[in-house]
């Protein structure tokens, strides 16, 4: 499909304005970093405590971050899960906060903030005087029913293996069949040994929370910043690839060229993520790569059209065919980028906040890496030819004659 016909924009001539576009966003997106002393990151890479929770219905994860804010935890994050392989229907949410400690009083105290906050919100009280089932330990669960003695077992030497091994099969089938939230105790008649006089107990002595801590987690700042660096070098190894491949393909001023464009793209896209004070997590980390690979699947593309006419229009200039490259892919660069920003802009007005960050920096990567392509990537090309004199342009259609030669061989 062809949208435009006989287009001829001079790409070339223009490429001093895509130059000065890109130098003032850099500059104005880096002025803000420096100013922030640094780039906002999540807890992934700059240590916290991740609590795991599990809600019996729909989390309403408005509210509990409204709450988290309210009770002075506003770098706190929330973000749903979810196991399509497990076959109970599972409502959970991570809720994270940043490093307050080291140790066991970390975790303590991280956990009991995000509980004070979850039974604020969730309306849950401990007036009754009543233990929440679904948060009990089976240890807690055991000595109760020794003490209530339910089943009448009598002496308590002989009660306590009884009642523990009963607690063990209560709590399994609350965490195993029923995805560790119970909103009855009529769904726990079938364990074995859950006589009426025991459920009967249960419920007289406990009540039925709408949500459980599943797990506590401390990600450490020595961990953080072994992530750090890992997702950087992730980035590094993958430019490399890509040069190495572009330069074995074109020649290395297209590979540099390229891999130029693709960092062109990512420094601007930090820049963006700090003018708009959104932090780099590890989702965002996957849409950089992503954004890699799609900037630099463009430019491939108008060096491959390159390449061609470097064969077919021999008495051009590089300027000229360079241009006329960029004008042939025109459609396909505006049907590809064009529906790929609308699928991403509808994911970051309707995604929700958990996908904001990773869609945000979809949104101004796919823009930003598609005029690099024809505005960075290609003018690269074209100055260092002047550079060399016109010996880029002629070494690349004779390289791309080999190799077609060879492989007919």
């Amino acid at each position: 499909m062809e949208l435009f016909k006989g287009v001829n924009i001079d790409w070339m001539g223009k490429a001093k304005y895509f130059v000065s576009l890109s130098l003032i966003l850099l500059a104005i997106g880096w002025a803000s970093i420096f100013r922030a002393h640094g780039l906002y990151y999540g807890i992934d890479f700059r240590g916290g405590t991740l609590v795991y929770v599990r809600f019996s219905g729909p989390p309403p994860i408005d509210r509990i971050r409204d709450g988290l804010k309210s009770a002075g935890l506003p770098n706190s994050s929330i973000q749903g899960i979810s196991d399509m392989s497990n076959r109970v229907s599972q409502n959970d949410v991570v809720i994270g906060l940043e490093q307050q400690g080291a140790g066991d009083e970390s975790l303590d105290a991280g956990k009991q903030a995000i509980l004070d906050v979850l039974h604020k919100v969730m309306g849950t009280s401990d007036a009754a005087g009543k233990q929440d089932f679904n948060s009990t330990t089976p240890s807690a669960l055991a000595a109760f029913l020794t003490q209530k003695d339910p089943l009448n077992l009598g002496p308590v030497a002989t009660a306590n293996d009884r009642y523990s091994q009963l607690a063990q099969k209560l709590a399994a089938s609350r965490d195993q069949d029923h995805g560790g939230i119970v909103t009855s105790f009529d769904q726990l008649n079938s364990v074995d040994g859950a006589s009426p006089a025991v459920l009967n107990a249960l419920s007289s002595n406990f009540s039925l929370g709408n949500f459980t801590i599943r797990n506590v987690e401390i990600v450490g700042p020595k961990v953080g910043a072994q992530l750090r660096r890992q997702a950087i070098l992730a980035t590094l190894y993958a430019l490399a690839g890509m040069l190495v491949y572009i330069a074995f393909r074109f020649e290395w001023v297209y590979g540099v060229a390229a891999v130029i464009a693709v960092f062109h793209d990512v420094l601007i896209t930090l820049g963006f993520f700090s003018l708009f004070h959104f932090e780099i997590s590890l989702t965002v980390i996957a849409a950089l790569l992503t954004l890699v690979g799609y900037s630099m699947n463009d430019t491939i593309v108008i060096f491959d059209r390159v390449r061609e006419n470097l064969r077919l229009m021999r008495r051009e200039s590089l300027p000229e065919i360079v241009n006329r490259s960029i004008n042939q892919t025109l459609s396909r660069t505006i049907l590809t980028s064009g529906l790929t920003f609308l699928t991403v802009l509808v994911l970051f007005l309707m995604g929700g906040e958990v996908l904001r960050a990773f869609s945000f920096a979809m949104v101004v990567g796919v823009v930003v890496g598609t005029y690099s392509s024809f505005g960075i990537a290609a003018p690269i090309v074209v100055v260092w030819s002047k550079y060399r004199g016109q010996g880029v342009a002629s070494r690349a259609g004779s390289a791309a004659e080999k190799r077609v030669a060879t492989a007919r061989r």
